[in-house]
This record gives C-alpha cells, structure tokens and sequence, in this order.
C-alpha cells in the first residue's frame, strides 16, 4: 500500500514538526512495516503556474509547433502588470485558457536538465511548458500537464501543486491488517499512534435519493453476498478529465489513471477501502442478479481474456449471461466506454474465502480482490456510492437518478467475552481495565463491562474473533517497546537423547564414508511414484495430501526418500559431476486411514481428550535414511581405471549405518520396488527387515533419466532396536592362524549365508571372516560360482595347534557342504 502523506495529512492532525522518520517510527511501532519511502525528484529554481493567453500555429516545420504566450503572473516592480512569456511547445493537448506549469528560465528539472532562454523555429522560447514525465511526477508525456478549472493563480509556486514537495511511505500489509489497504484504515491507525485527532473519510452522511429503485437486483446467494449496493447515474460528461489532484494521487498509489468514471472509483476505493465497479448502464440487459456460475459459462473479462467459470465462481450477471467475475473483475461486455453517459455503480461485500478462490483459480490478483479477500467494511457500500455520485456531480456532471438499491442480509455482529486482565497476564505488563478499555476503544470496539468485558468488533475488522485477537490489539497499541525484553532462565541441558545421537551418528558415518549430504522436500506427486514402478496396492502408494500444496505436481508428502535423492543425483548428473555418491536423512509420512483432527479453540488449553485425539490425527513419521549413487565409487587415476560403483557398495553403506547405530546387520536376497529383482538385498536386524539395497531396475533409471545400475539403499532407522551396550574387543596376546577357503556352490546361495555358516561352524575360535573373491567361469561350471573366504582364528588363553587349526578347518568345511549344497574348492 503507497501511502502520500500529503493525502493522508488531510485526515490526520500530524504535527508540524513530524519528519518523515518519525512517520516511519510510528508505522513500525504500530506493527506497519515500511518497505520504502518514495520522494519526488528535485527541482530547482522557479516552477510557476501559468495561464495559456494565445496561441500562434507555426507552419513550415516537420512537425507541428506552437508558439504560445502565457501568463506566469505579476512582473516584479511593475505597477499591475503582468509578466508574459513567449514559449515555444510541441504538444497539442491545451487551449487557450487552459492552467499549465511553467518552467521560467534558471529552472533545473530532473536529470539535470536546465531550462534558458533560447531562440528555436525562429522564435525565442522564454521558459518550457512541462509534462508530468519531465517534472518527475508520473511517467505520462503524451502531452503536457493541464492542471484545470480550479488551479491556483498564475505565478503561484507549482511545486506542492504538482507534488513535489509530497512523499510517499510504501507499507507492506499483513493479511489481517485489510483494513489498512486505504487511506480511511491508515489514517485511524496514524491518529492513534501520534495520538492526535483524525477525520474518518467513512464519516459521510448519504444523501436520501428518492424515486423508484435504480436497478431491480437479486442475490441468491446471501452466503457469498450478504450487502450489495446499486445506484444509476445519467448525464456523465464522457469527455470530462479526472483532475489533476486525482491523477496525481492515484499515480502516488500505483494507479493508472483511465477515464473519470474509472477514476473515481479507484480514488473512492483507496480512500474509504471499499471497491466499486462503474457499469455503462445502456449495455446492461435487464435485471441483475448476483448467482453463482453454471457449467460451461464463459466470461471474457477486461484485460480482454475469455474465462471458462467455475461453479465456485461467483458472477454478476444480466439476461445476456455473467457482466462480471464478483468482488474480482468486470466483464467487457459492459465496459465504460469513451462515449458512456450512463452509469450504474456497484458497491458490495462478498465472503473473503470464496474470493481468494475465485481469484487464483483464475490467476487474476485484482486490486479489489486483495481487499475482499482480506475483508472490507460492510457499513462503506452506501458510503462509497455517495462519495463517488458527489464527484462524479463535481467533475463529470453526473447526476444520480432513482433511488439506492441496497440489498442488506447482515446479521448481528458477534461479541467476544474478555477478561480485563488477560493481556497483563500474556505480555508480563500490567494494563489496568481503564487503559484497556480505552486501548480496545481506539481500535474501534464497542466494549461493555467492568472485569468481564463483553468486546463487539467494529464492521472493517473481521480479524478480531477471539480474546487472543483482542489482547494483541491491546499490546500493539500501548506499544510492544513496553514489554520487557527478559530472557528466562534456562534449564539444566540433559544432552541429545538416544534417537537423536543415533541420527547424527548416521549421517556422519555416511558423510565420513564419502557420501554428501542433498535434503529435499518432503513432497511427491503419483508421476514419481508410476516412475518408480509402485505397484497399486503397495503402502507407500497411500499418501498424506497437503491442503494448500506448494505444487499441485506435488501434492503428498512422501512416503520413501528415494524420489528427491534421485531427482538431486538426476540433477547433478545433468550438471556433468559423472561422479556422485548422495545420501539423505529425514522423515517419512506413510498414509493410511486416520481419524480425523478436532479444531480446538484458542482460548485455553486443549483437555487431555483434545489432545490425544490430535495426536492420533498425526501421521507416524518414521526416520529413514537412504544413499544413491552413480559413476565411479573410487576415483580413476595414474594407479588405474577407478572402480564402478555397483549395489554392494549400496550393501555397505548399509553395514555403515547399522555399525554407527549400534547393531548388528544381516543380508539375505529380496525382492522389491524400484530395485532390480534379481540385485536386490533385504536388510535385517534379529531378523527383522529394516530395510533395502541394490541396483535400481533398468526401466526405473530410464525414466528418471539415470545411468543403468544406479545403486541406492533405504532403511528405516526407527526400526533398529536399541543399540547394546558396548564391550571393548578382547585384546589376545597369542599369534593368529589363517585359513583361506573357497567354496564352489550354486549361483542362487547368498555370500551371507555362506558366512553365517562360516561362522556357525568355527565357534568362538573365530575372530573374523572375510569375503575377498567370487569367481564365475568354466572351470566352476553353468550355474554355479565360486566364493573365496579369509579366516582368522585365535584362542584367547592359548596357541592353537596345528591339530586344533585342521580340525577346526575340516569341521567348518563340512558344515558349509552340508548346509549349503557346496564343494570346496582345491
């Protein structure tokens, strides 16, 4: 909202001595923020308002000129004379008679522009008649600046006239604050905050317009419009200008200024906040009727784009269809046009929510409609019509024929039950019930009572329906700079708990592992999860949907972290890193059936019932931790060709993670989407799977645009149990023996099994196991494969024999044939 402060000194007493940074001061503390303050462009030296007494048509020349001699007042030291200057001009826009600005010689304009004396076209030109652009007001400069009937004298100083001794405080407002999206709202908040006296533009009385009706009009939907407002006007001058003062305020607020009809609403608006639109009254066909839209209706609107209605939409129509998208944009059909004479003007009060619908489902972010949707003052519909009949009287010599329609279905405004001592209590300061009284007041409140206040809401607050809302009205306005600024004393610290020293500890053993770190948004859409090859009825296919999603693409939260891990390593792969290895923490949200959330109030606690229902209304959030990669997993160099990456390094990045939690990992074949299923690995803990890892299936890397064989694993980290409590390795000071052995079995038996046999057999004289070969190949035959293991055997009190060592050798070799169907290996 750009505010002039001259426009709104007319309302508000501010005090001669205020500067600007007081104003700015005041906004602030009023809770307002100031996002910019505009001043006009410098202009030095004299800048008079000069009267156009004849004109000489130059010919003869490219293009025409005119040479004209102006009235720019009295001459110094003459004895009633008065001084006329002959001014060369090019525009064509005024006539004799006509009120212009005049630059006299000595002038400097903006961009440094300096104005002389100077012979041109075989003339002397003693001065410049100036356009808006050249004075730095607006950006106008088809013509110069015709400043109308009621300007000052000639010779009277044209900078405050013209604005450039105005500035202009650009406010940005709040969705509750709508009110303050004029100058009516800014002025009341202003008077408050200077406290000093202020004049409420709302404050007219609306004359008693006789006659029949202007207009027959029906609302059907009182839910949606509960006061619409009409009168008609005849007699409109369409040739008549806006005044300068009206042009330059609205250019001061942003708006373009159109034609008077148009005009005037736009001013009325910005003063008084209340929106209007100005129909032409001869291309209305018959009654008007406020309804909301049928299938298959079209409207084309003013910016001259045809819009297929909605049956949300609320619409203004005629017996010819829609006129006008309600509360958000007029229709074409009954544009005000350059020849209009006759007008109907509407003023009404439509439901906020049903606007802010209306408004993004048809991208159009009117300036009306970012006042209904923030809520507008439903007592400004009469008042607004008034107000713009009497300038349109005024400027176009309008005059209003038949009498208001005002169809009115409000009810009674609601009160709200408040306990004097309650913003003490929330803001640590003591307001005594005179003060707040007062305080709510101001606001504009009608408030009753003595320690129980009973609060009624003025019309232009909608905002204000709790005790909550009333005790930030009174903070606000005694001044949050009162509330003392205490920082409480905090708490012994207990540390990080369990999950959470888990958690990190997970993603630092990834990141000291070589992965990155890539957090994404929590967010899907059905075309990742079709992308990863779901099956209908797979869990993670049941979704929780975000009301108000930041991407209707994406729409859900997820339910695996795989699609933003692979949409990051998509990314960086296109970006030319051939080489990623990514990991991602963080919750998951599985959908499902639920109850449904209670909406408790906000004027106490919420009883235990309330809370344990919206705690049951939650979705879990299980942690899941997830890696991807693609490229090399070790570096290429002058030691050699690099190593792929390929799914065990998926495997034990796994094994990384259940090290750093503190339990122990098994690997056992699994079958699973969006892996390959004949490379995929469930990921067991006592049994239980926790998670998967292996390669991505060929179909599911083509549709993500990813490298064949893309490794990744994800597993659920609030599955793992506790860790156990940790015992340090026994130390044995006796010398190791080592065994290699290679088993030749079946291609289908996991390496897993293999060892957990291995481990079964060998007992506690087993330190460790180790996988270091496979062999594939003829001499193993079809089928099958060979698997090379290491054993390191120590006994914690002794040196094993070499008797020991054969027997234990030869027991493990027989219970890894007879467990696994396999061969050893010579």
């Amino acid at each position: 909202m750009r505010v002039p402060i001259g426009w709104l000194a007319e309302h508000v007493d501010v005090p001669a001595d205020t500067t600007v940074e007081d104003l700015d001061a005041a906004f602030i503390r009023l809770g307002l923020e100031v996002e910019e303050v505009h001043r006009a462009a410098e202009v030095t030296g004299p800048l008079v308002v000069g009267r156009v007494l004849e004109i000489e048509e130059l010919t003869g020349f490219k293009k025409p000129i005119r040479y004209c001699q102006v009235d720019v007042g009295e001459e110094a030291g003459a004895e009633g004379g008065r001084d006329v200057r002959g001014i060369v001009c090019g525009a064509r826009n005024f006539a004799v008679g006509d009120a212009v600005v005049v630059a006299l010689p000595g002038a400097v304009l903006p961009g440094g522009f300096a104005i002389a004396s100077r012979k041109t076209y075989d003339r002397v030109s003693d001065g410049m008649i100036c356009s808006v652009r050249e004075l730095g007001v607006g950006d106008d400069h088809a013509g110069i600046l015709v400043l109308g009937d009621d300007a000052p004298a000639p010779g009277t100083p044209a900078g405050p006239l013209v604005g450039l001794d105005d500035v202009v405080v650009e406010l940005a407002i709040t969705p509750d604050r709508g009110y303050c999206l004029s100058i009516r709202g800014i002025a009341r908040e202003m008077g408050t905050g200077l406290g000093v006296e202020w004049r409420d533009p709302g404050a007219l009385t609306p004359p008693a317009w006789a006659g029949e009706p202007a207009w027959q009009v029906t609302v059907e939907d009182a839910d949606r419009c509960d006061r619409f407002s009409m009168i008609a006007l005849e007699g409109l001058d369409p040739t008549a200008p806006s005044p300068w003062w009206m042009r330059r305020r609205l250019a001061q607020s942003g708006v373009r200024s159109i034609s008077l009809a148009v005009d005037v609403t736009n001013y009325v608006m910005l003063e008084v906040g209340q929106p209007m639109h100005a129909f032409d009254r001869d291309r209305v066909r018959g009654p008007i009727v406020v309804r909301r839209a049928r299938e298959g209706e079209r409207l084309t609107t003013l910016d001259g784009v045809e819009r297929r209605l909605a049956s949300d939409d609320l619409l203004i129509t005629d017996d010819s269809g829609p006129i006008g998208l309600a509360a958000v944009m007029g229709g074409a059909s009954t544009e005000i046009g350059d020849g209009t004479s006759n007008v109907l003007l509407e003023a009404a009060h439509w439901e906020p929510t049903g606007v802010a619908r209306t408004a993004r489902r048809h991208r159009l972010p009117s300036e009306a409609a970012k006042r209904f949707e923030r809520g507008v003052d439903p007592e400004m519909t009469v008042v607004a019509l008034a107000r713009a009949a009497a300038l349109l009287a005024e400027y176009g010599g309008a005059r209003v024929v038949g009498s208001l329609v005002d169809v009115d279905t409000r009810g009674p405004r609601p009160t709200i039950a408040l306990d004097a001592a309650r913003p003490g209590r929330v803001a640590g300061v003591p307001y005594p019930t005179a003060q707040v009284t007062e305080l709510l007041a101001a606001v504009g409140c009608t408030v009753e009572g003595d320690g129980l206040l009973t609060v009624t809401p003025p019309s232009w607050r909608p905002d204000l329906t709790d005790p909550a809302d009333l005790v930030e009205e009174v903070v606000r306005l005694a001044g949050y700079d009162h509330v003392p600024s205490v920082l409480p004393t905090a708490p012994p610290g207990r540390g990080l708990t369990e999950r959470q020293r888990r958690r990190r500890a997970v993603g630092c053993a990834l990141a000291e592992f070589g992965y990155v770190e890539a957090p994404s948004f929590p967010f899907v859409g059905t075309a990742v999860l079709d992308a990863l090859g779901l099956a209908e009825d797979d869990p993670r296919r049941q979704v929780v949907l975000v009301r108000n999603p930041l991407s209707e693409e994406e729409p859900a939260l997820r339910t695996t972290l795989l699609p933003g891990l692979l949409a990051a390593l998509a990314r960086n792969l296109s970006r030319g890193i051939r080489d990623v290895a990514l990991f991602e923490h963080g919750a998951v949200f599985p959908g499902g059936e639920r109850s449904a959330a209670p909406l408790p109030g906000v004027d106490r606690r919420p009883d235990d019932e309330t809370l344990a229902a919206l705690l049951g209304a939650v979705p879990e959030q299980p942690w899941h931790v997830a890696v991807a990669l693609a490229g090399n997993r070790e570096p290429r160099g002058w030691w050699g060709a690099g190593r792929p990456a390929v799914w065990a390094d998926a495997v034990q990045a796994a094994r990384r993670v259940a090290e750093a939690a503190g339990v122990e990992l098994t690997v056992r074949a699994g079958e699973r989407a969006p892996w390959h299923p004949g490379r995929c690995a469930e990921l067991l803990v006592d049994g239980r799977v926790v998670g998967h890892a292996g390669e991505l299936h060929p179909r599911v890397c083509a549709a993500l645009d990813l490298p064949a064989r893309t490794a990744v694993m994800e597993l659920d980290v609030d599955a793992l149990p506790p860790a156990s409590v940790p015992v340090g390795p026994h130390l044995s000071s006796f010398p190791p023996v080592f065994v290699d052995l290679a088993f030749v079995l079946d291609e289908g038996v996991p390496a897993a099994a293999v060892e957990e046999s291995i481990r079964e057999a060998a007992g506690e004289l087993l330190e460790s196991v180790r996988l270091f070969d496979v062999y594939t190949g003829p001499q193993v035959g079809a089928g099958r494969r060979s698997l090379a293991y290491s054993l390191t055997l120590r006994a914690p009190d002794r040196t094993l024999s070499t008797a020991e060592a054969a027997e234990l050798r030869q027991r493990v070799v027989a219970f890894v044939e007879e467990a696994q169907q396999a061969e050893l290996r010579g």
